[in-house]
Parts: structure tokens; C-alpha cells; sequence
């Protein structure tokens, strides 16, 4: 599964860099390296949602270094099968 960051201005200014650290160190953590490929993507065009990622065809929103592995374990890890 792909998992996309937007590294678009928006995103950008409210600290994806951070977002894509967060989700490197989790990917190692919970083994998924196999399954998850981490990427940076210009605009998903959910720019009022805060920092937005996009795993497959879902979107993940509102992200912050605090909340990433929260996020991590509820919504993308269900949808590695």
C-alpha cells in the first residue's frame, strides 16, 4: 500500500516534515516496511484538514506529530489486511 504525505504549501507550513519522521519511526516500530511504501505527494487538496496523508483510498487527516500513531494503528493499519 502506498501511503502519501502532502507536502504541499499548506501541509508544509502546519509541519509535514515532522508527520513523515513520525511515520517512518512507526513503520519500523510496528514491521510494516514490506507493506507500507512511504511517499511525499503536492496537494491532496484537503488543505483546510490540516496536515493530509492518504493511504490507498482513504484519507487521513488532521495529522501532527502527536496524533500520528494514534492515526497509525486506527485507520492505516486496518487497512493492511
Amino acid at each position: 500500500m502506498i501511503l502519501s504525505v502532502c507536502v504541499g504549501s499548506s501541509c508544509h507550513l502546519k509541519g509535514s516534515y515532522d508527520v513523515i519522521e513520525s511515520f517512518k519511526k512507526l513503520i519500523e516500530k510496528y514491521n510494516v516496511a514490506d507493506k507500507i511504501e512511504l511517499r511525499a505527494c503536492f496537494c491532496l487538496n484537503r488543505c483546510s484538514d490540516g496536515v493530509s496523508a492518504k493511504a490507498g483510498d482513504t484519507y487521513i487527516l488532521n495529522l501532527c506529530p502527536t496524533n500520528t500513531e494514534e492515526k497509525f494503528i486506527n485507520e492505516i493499519m486496518p487497512l493492511l489486511g
